[in-house]
């Protein structure tokens, strides 16, 4: 097995096999619908960056699916009228992130339920599972992520999507937090800049788990199978 550590590839210790459980292993995607990835100038959260991995995911949701490891899609829906966030308590990002990329005019659309912003970007297959209803950062807060892995007898995570530096770092921290061993498919996210995103796969590396890519987590299940 090699991983990533703090940027640098690594041929990991006999130890880390438990991070190759393919029969209790489900892919976990975060977000990929248009309200990031919308090249319209109305897209109320725009992360460009990650249009680059669709592609990519696609085909390794593909090969995830032939090997049976289940593949989990995870979206932001927030309530018609914004109780959820910007008529109740309003996410702190909606204030500070345009503070670096400037007013998003149309941020308060953002995961409406009912609007195409929450229509996925990536393949979604009958026998894919969806969670909606993410409302804050990490994909395990205020939605039934971690019931449903805890159903399906899951052990292992492997997180791909967007953003490096906020949703997915937040679902690996969650993830680890609950007792999952987290891998993150470090050429299948993206980050707010490159910059963000090397810092956000170092901190995995270094607190949460393993950062590899796509072909080497592909080879270590077919290694194990």
């Amino acid at each position: 097995m090699e991983a990533y550590v703090y940027g640098n590839r690594r041929i990991l210790p006999p130890e880390f096999q438990v991070f190759n459980d393919v029969g209790n292993t489900a892919v976990i995607s975060v977000d990929m619908h248009q309200g990031h990835l919308s090249d319209s100038p109305e897209c109320p959260c725009p992360a460009p960056r990650a249009r680059d991995v669709v592609d990519p995911i696609n085909d390794f949701h593909r090969l995830a699916r032939a090997a049976k490891v289940p593949v989990i899609h995870v979206r932001s829906v927030l309530r018609k009228g914004g109780v959820d966030d910007i008529n109740g308590v309003k996410s702190a990002w909606r204030m500070t992130f345009p503070l670096h990329v400037g007013d998003i005019p149309n941020a308060d659309e953002h995961a409406i339920e009912g609007t195409r912003w929450t229509e996925f970007v990536t393949e979604v297959t009958d026998d894919d599972l969806v969670v909606s209803g993410k409302k804050r950062l990490s994909p395990f807060f205020a939605t039934d992520l971690d019931f449903l892995l805890r159903q399906m007898g899951t052990k292992v995570v492997v997180l791909n999507g967007g953003m490096t530096d906020c949703c997915i770092l937040n679902a690996a921290f969650d993830a680890s937090n609950y007792g999952y061993r987290v891998i993150v498919a470090g050429d299948l996210v993206r980050g707010t800049d490159q910059n963000l995103e090397a810092a956000g796969l170092s901190i995995v590396s270094l607190h949460l788990g393993l950062v590899m890519d796509a072909d080497d987590i592909m080879a270590m299940w077919s290694a194990r199978t």
